[in-house]
């Protein structure tokens, strides 16, 4: 998923403010730190959840490639779940 950096600032404004008002969090530091904080956390996520996307579609590429006509039946949108799936988990990313 992409998100435009006001996007990402916006949802950690929404987390940190949802976390204050049900009282689950007391801020230590600087409001202002704590949001870089979170946002950094949003985005390096992101940032992960695209390499594996990348790295799945390459690996369905290359699959496809190396079945050669055989591959003719196969539903890439369904494949390439099952190996995104399979990445996540062992690089323990959750999506």
């Amino acid at each position: 998923m992409r998100l435009k950096d006001e996007q990402i600032a916006k949802l950690a404004d929404k987390i940190l403010a949802d976390l204050t008002t049900a009282d689950l969090i007391r801020l230590k530091r600087e409001r202002g730190a704590i949001l870089a904080g979170i946002k950094g956390a949003i985005a390096s996520d992101l940032s992960m959840e695209a390499t594996l996307e990348k790295d799945a579609e390459n690996l369905l590429e290359q699959t496809l490639r190396s079945m050669g006509s055989a591959a003719s039946g196969i539903d890439r949108h369904k494949m390439l779940r099952m190996i995104k799936e399979k990445l996540a988990k062992e690089r323990k990313i959750v999506l």
